[in-house]
């Protein structure tokens, strides 16, 4: 595979399923000392990471799951942060300045910050309450956090009763590093060919739903503007069809990715539309992969992470055809703001 570290990879993310049992008795403690709300935030691409753990629990728990602009929490406040809320903030570097500045205001209302960090000799690594370290860059830190935030959801499901067959979905869990490198290693060529399609137009249009609307969001935002300068839409596919449709004509690009959870439908309905209106419409469907002992229910959670392993893929290729690596910025952490 271009530029890829097989070895590295699978070890980053096993170093995250690797956390699962304690980011378990955690949350069993939080729990148990009367938590009353969880709050899943961060800055930026790692805000956004958050957002399916923190769906899963509105979805499927009766215990508060908020998310919140980490910065705006700083400016205006919130009167469901309290000593009795859980507040989840991941930051890879362990000093993204606007969790950090949260991070003593949270300090001061008395909730239980748990940090998700890839280096502990940070103000994150140092400050949280509970702090878990896995190591990670950007181009195996998607998985990673996924991961982490749904071991948490998970937690919290499990131990207030709420999630039915527990052991069984946390053992396919434990595969999945694994079975995200075979993702990989079977994507490899079509990744090249979407790459080549993303590097073919200046900006593109892309949706999704349900739990990988996220990544479909990140992935414009993060991969294709910061680190691509490609102009892109992100959009839900169900808000698609109120404004971003109009934008659609046959030389505009639709980029589509599709998961596997109740909100495929949504996604069905732009694939059917798109085509008549459009020459350029791509779809990545999670369903097209192979996962070998992973039940439909477990697909279903974990179709952001296999989307995100999948468009690392892209992304790699991306970097090359277009002779812009991924590192490269024009202002981010270069100029002051």
């Amino acid at each position: 595979m271009l530029n890829f570290d097989e070895a590295r990879f699978v070890r980053i993310q096993a170093g995250a399923v690797a956390l699962r049992e304690r980011i378990e008795a955690v949350v069993a403690q939080c729990l148990a000392a009367g938590a009353q709300n969880i709050f899943f935030l961060g800055t930026g691409g790692a805000a956004i990471l958050m957002h399916p753990a923190a769906q899963l629990l509105q979805r499927r728990s009766r215990f508060p799951a908020l998310i919140d602009i980490t910065a705006e929490l700083q400016l205006a406040q919130s009167v469901h942060l309290t000593d009795k809320s859980i507040v989840v903030l991941p930051s890879l570097s362990g000093t993204t300045k606007e969790s950090v500045a949260l991070l003593s205001r949270i300090k001061e209302v008395g909730a239980t910050v748990i940090a998700l960090v890839g280096h502990e000799e940070t103000p994150l690594g140092k400050g949280g309450d509970h702090v878990f370290v896995n190591f990670a860059e950007d181009d195996t830190s998607c998985e990673s956090f996924y991961l982490q935030s749904l071991f948490i959801a998970l937690a919290v499901l499990k131990h207030r009763g709420e999630l039915a067959e527990s052991e069984r979905i946390l053992a396919e869990l434990e595969q999945m590093p694994s079975l995200l490198l075979g993702v990989k290693r079977s994507y490899e060529k079509e990744a090249a060919g979407l790459a080549q399609t993303l590097a073919a137009s200046d900006y593109h249009i892309i949706t999704g739903a349900g739990n990988v609307w996220p990544q479909a969001w990140y992935y414009g935002m993060c991969i294709l503007e910061e680190m691509q300068w490609i102009r892109t839409r992100p959009v839900h596919a169900s808000d698609f069809f109120h404004g971003t449709l109009e934008l659609v004509d046959k030389d505009v690009s639709v980029v589509l990715f599709k998961g596997e959870d109740s909100a495929r439908p949504l996604t069905d309905r732009v694939e059917k539309f798109a085509p008549t209106y459009t020459d350029k419409l791509t779809v990545l469907d999670t369903a097209r992969f192979e996962l070998p002992g992973i039940s439909p229910d477990v697909r279903a959670l974990v179709s952001p992470i296999v989307l995100a392993t999948a468009l690392e893929r892209v992304s790699a290729h991306l970097e090359v055809i277009r002779n812009h690596p991924l590192t490269t910025r024009r202002y981010y952490k270069r100029v002051a703001y």
